[in-house]
């Protein structure tokens, strides 16, 4: 599996795992499956509540830890220098590792009225620094921050955001945000790279799918590879973990790619950093 190369020179798999709201009943099971078919990293937060389940499985999968890449995030209403150190130590007993392989601020804002929204996450990423320079984390990032957020991020950074993980797919490829984060050296990494059945059930994804001979999964997953994104893919099927995986040698022409660049908004999951609810 082809890994990605972060600004700090760690490397992260550019395939990975998204353990959102499939850890109930049988997750263990499920993480420990995605092991054997070959993934190396899992995305978690302390917002899913599955940190333990996580944690357990990988634990006790057969790979070393040293060989898996497993990120958290701390949710906004923690959001603060000393509330930010808390949930990552809390985060780290939750999965029971001694270190964490990456850890990203959620989102930019607890509440979008407040005024002091850029001094609390200024703050909380000073805490990720110190937590990075203590040797806990092997790299720090964000999570949903567009520009502006970026902005005030970097403002007072003394070390740039690894990764921006974005709502990314095929119908919200988010051009603006994308370009921003490359221009600062920021990989980026797409959650819900499927973009929800909406985008699988289109009929130009259908239809362009069959012309490969792959799944519509492996189309849109492939796409965002080719492009050069990190994808972390949810899945509780053996057989769609298999497919999810098998995206490394998916050519689509230029004409098609470009398609797929321009199609209309679709998918987006209506979360929105600035304006979501709490």
């Amino acid at each position: 599996m082809k890994n990605l190369v972060l600004n700090n020179g760690v490397l992260m798999p550019a395939i990975g795992f998204g353990t959102y709201a499939v850890t109930d009943g049988e997750g263990e099971e499920v993480i420990k499956q995605a092991v054997k078919e070959g993934y190396r990293l899992f995305d978690t937060a302390a917002f899913y509540d599955n940190e333990v389940e996580v944690g357990r499985a990988l634990l006790s999968c057969g790979v070393d830890r040293s060989e898996l890449f497993v990120t958290s995030k701390v949710w906004r209403t923690n959001l603060g220098y000393e509330n930010v150190r808390a949930s990552f130590e809390q985060s780290l007993e939750r999965l029971g590792f001694e270190y964490l392989d990456m850890f990203l601020l959620h989102w930019p804002r607890e509440d979008a009225e407040n005024p002091e929204w850029k001094t609390i996450i200024q703050e909380s990423w000073r805490a990720l620094e110190d937590l990075y320079d203590e040797g806990k984390i092997k790299a720090i990032g964000l999570s949903n921050f567009l520009p502006h957020h970026l902005d005030v991020i970097l403002e007072k950074a003394r070390i740039k955001p690894a990764v921006n993980q974005l709502e990314l797919h095929v119908g919200y490829l988010q051009e603006t945000a994308v370009n921003y984060s490359k221009e600062h050296g920021i990989i980026l990494q797409a959650w819900s790279p499927l973009g929800r059945m909406r985008v699988s059930e289109h009929k130009t994804i259908k239809n362009m799918a069959a012309k490969y001979g792959i799944t519509t999964a492996q189309l849109l997953l492939g796409f965002l590879y080719n492009e050069g994104y990190c994808v972390i893919p949810k899945t509780s099927s053996k057989e769609r973990l298999k497919a999810n995986l098998d995206i490394e040698n998916i050519e689509i022409s230029r004409e098609d790619t470009f398609i797929l660049k321009t199609l209309p908004q679709l998918g987006w999951s209506g979360e929105h950093p600035d304006f979501v609810e709490v």
